[in-house]
């Protein structure tokens, strides 16, 4: 087994199958896409992306290992990226 294949496996192992995770990540994104703030351009890039990459960790939390720390920890870090972009706007 190649490196490429083993980290996929291990990924698959630790998150589940990558039809599964895009799928779900792709549906947590529909439903945000059809939000208000979305539809009305309320949300800055940044903002956008934050919760992009939000729904994909918890599609992985949904499909694969609940328990795996890491997961959590992004989701608050990408959560705090957008809570330190808000303050540097309010210190303007």
């Amino acid at each position: 087994m190649n490196e490429i294949e083993q980290t996929l496996k291990q990924r698959g192992d630790r998150y589940g199958s990558y039809r599964c995770v895009a799928q779900t990540s792709q549906m947590l994104k529909d439903v945000i896409r059809s939000s208000y703030n979305v539809r009305n351009n309320s949300l800055e890039w940044y903002q956008q992306e934050s919760l992009d990459l939000i729904s994909n960790k918890l599609a992985r939390i949904l499909n694969g290992d609940p328990n795996y720390r890491d997961s959590w920890l992004d989701i608050a870090g990408y959560a705090q990226l957008v809570v330190d972009e808000l303050d540097k706007n309010v210190n303007l």
